[in-house]
């Protein structure tokens, strides 16, 4: 008896395609127009232009933060990677996280490996927030992602969440308030310089 395997196709992508319903396996084969953010939600392609300045400029200088500490601090090491407008792959969702981090492997990551820190910068609009405090938190911890951090320049804090057993806790850190985790140790984020980056566009 032969078993037939299908082709799954390969199909190009771009922002007339948004709200077409694929498999994620169709997701994972396209091939994507450049300058655009691409998700799988629910099974229907998402499709939305690139973050603000007011995003992308406080997501670089905390790529910088980190890349730094892993360069200069004696703890550093702790930091196998991160990554800017990365796919995070759940069961059924493919959700592009602003950025995430990798963090205790001893190695580079692979292809898959879930990440151990999640962020992402609120977008406006409430169907962002719910998106974000809701939707995406759910996902990522289920997965086990261990923290997901989400930097709110509307509401002036930072919402870390981690999952301790089956109860999800949350932190919130206020404007002036320095975050720190077991993560990383020694790694400090000052919350009112991340915001201060926001607040200039």
């Amino acid at each position: 008896m032969s078993i037939v395997m299908q082709e799954i196709p390969r199909l190009g992508l771009g922002p007339h395609s948004s709200g077409a319903s694929l498999t994620t396996a169709e997701f994972d084969a396209a091939e994507f127009e450049e300058g655009w953010r691409y998700e799988l939600i629910h099974g229907v392609l998402v499709v939305s232009p690139p973050p603000l300045r007011k995003e992308r400029d406080p997501n670089d200088e905390l790529g910088y933060w980190l890349r730094n500490y892993r360069e200069t601090h004696p703890q550093g090491r702790a930091l196998d990677a991160t990554f800017p407008e990365d796919t995070v792959v759940t069961p059924k969702e493919r959700r592009r996280a602003d950025r995430v981090i990798y963090a205790g492997l001893g190695r580079d990551p692979h292809e898959g490996d879930v990440p151990t820190v999640v962020i992402e910068f609120v977008s406006a609009g409430k169907r962002n927030l719910i998106r974000d405090y809701e939707e995406k938190r759910d996902e990522y911890l289920a997965i086990g992602v261990r923290e997901y951090w989400i930097v709110d320049r509307f509401a002036r804090c930072l919402t870390v969440y981690q999952m301790h057993g089956s109860s999800c806790m949350e932190h919130v850190v206020r404007e002036g308030d320095v975050y720190e985790t077991p993560i990383l140790p020694g790694f400090e984020l000052h919350l009112d310089k991340l915001l201060k980056r926001a607040d200039r566009w």
